[in-house]
């Protein structure tokens, strides 16, 4: 057994040192506190990158199908009235949204940027009290009133009791409205007079759009739009100008929900016209993106790269006015992950940080020794100049 024992002494890796034999120096000692805050250092810094969990990104193909694109925008033109702006969405499927008024809100703001009023719809009013009947005659007992569409009715049952609903049939057949005062809806709701009244204000104008997940464009330009043989058109109605100021500032752009780490290089983003006409474009490269933080809740997002130009009455004078955002998406996805690294990860880094600054804190305080010595020795015998 002694036998035994002694082999295994023999293959002991630390032979200890007798006390008597140690000699502790004051440069020793100063040595080991700087080690020791240097090791404890390490050790906070690699705690911390153990209990906050670490991103992994990884790129993938886009396999998803018959989704739809959530679109969150929040839009100020400081030079174009609430009763002026409108919003139309396209896609390349043939999807056409005109005129959209669901789950967007308007500002009317003065120049100064106060707000005057907010409101949900668009360029429509409320109807009217009492609506003209259609035929001018005289109110039966227990007729209902019906206004005249103005040879835009589909059928004899068809009614507009407001200049919105005029305007509308007008649209649905194709036809322009030469003059809103020979519709006695708008002559009664002072639907020029309205207009006249927001001259000069701007428009904030913020909410969301639910389109199919192909590229398409959204824009918002002057007038009611209305498809006409095909042509996408706008209705100026009202709006006798030669000119439209389409200035404006992008207060937030998201295609989906916000997750950690997202930036949107179109927040805050701000153009001002300097000619009479003109065109902003966007064009905008959408990168869909999956985001799975540590408690493995899914949130399914995008993120987008942008370049802007604009047209210029120089360039082509017989374009709408307005800007114009123009998507498409790639088929590449991005999947973020996030994760807390493993405790033997962690285990061995620290071991590594110890071990580390405890072998280079040797070689230190050993070359420092015998440093010390040397000098020592020639002081001794005079031969230090």
């Amino acid at each position: 057994m002694e036998g035994v024992f002694g082999k295994l002494r023999s293959l002991d890796a630390y032979p200890k040192i007798n006390e008597d034999f140690y000699s502790r120096t004051l440069s020793g000692g100063i040595i080991t506190i700087a080690s020791s805050v240097v090791m404890l250092l390490l050790f906070l810094s690699e705690l911390g990158l153990y209990i906050h969990p670490s991103t992994e990104t990884k790129l993938v193909v886009d396999t998803s199908r018959a989704e739809t694109l959530r679109i969150n925008f929040d839009v100020t033109f400081p030079a174009l009235a609430c009763s002026m702006l409108s919003l139309d969405a396209l896609d390349i499927s043939g999807e056409e949204h005109l005129d959209v008024k669901h789950d967007i809100i308007k500002k009317r703001i003065d120049s100064h940027g106060n707000v005057i009023e907010a409101r949900q719809d668009g360029i429509g009013a409320p109807k009217i009290e009492k609506p003209l009947q259609r035929h001018g005659g005289r109110l039966e007992h227990n007729e209902t009133y019906c206004g005249s569409c103005y040879g835009a009715e589909v059928s004899d049952e068809d009614c507009c009791n407001s200049c919105e609903e005029v305007r509308e049939a007008y649209r649905k057949k194709g036809w322009g409205m030469s003059n809103p005062d020979l519709i006695d809806q708008c002559k009664r709701e002072g639907f020029l007079q309205r207009i006249k009244d927001e001259e000069g204000e701007g428009c904030n104008v913020y909410g969301f759009l639910e389109v199919n997940k192909v590229a398409g464009n959204f824009h918002f330009a002057p007038g009611k739009s209305f498809q006409q043989a095909n042509v996408h058109v706008h209705d100026l109605l009202g709006f006798q100008k030669d000119s439209f100021n389409i200035s404006h500032k992008i207060n937030r752009l998201t295609f989906g929900e916000h997750f950690p780490g997202v930036v949107n290089p179109l927040d805050g983003a701000q153009w001002v016209q300097q000619s009479q006409h003109g065109v902003y474009q966007y064009f905008i490269k959408v990168v869909p993106t999956v985001y799975t933080n540590i408690n493995g809740h899914v949130i399914q997002s995008n993120q987008f790269s942008v370049t802007e130009h604009f047209m210029s009455e120089i360039v082509l004078r017989q374009y709408l006015p307005g800007v114009f955002f123009f998507y498409d998406l790639s088929p590449i996805k991005v999947t973020v992950t996030e994760a807390h690294v493993s405790f033997l990860h962690f285990l061995t880094n620290v071991c590594a940080i110890v071990g580390g600054v405890f072998t280079v804190s040797g070689i230190l305080d050993s070359f420092v020794y015998q440093s010390q010595r040397a000098i020592k020795k020639k002081m001794e015998i005079g031969k230090l100049s």
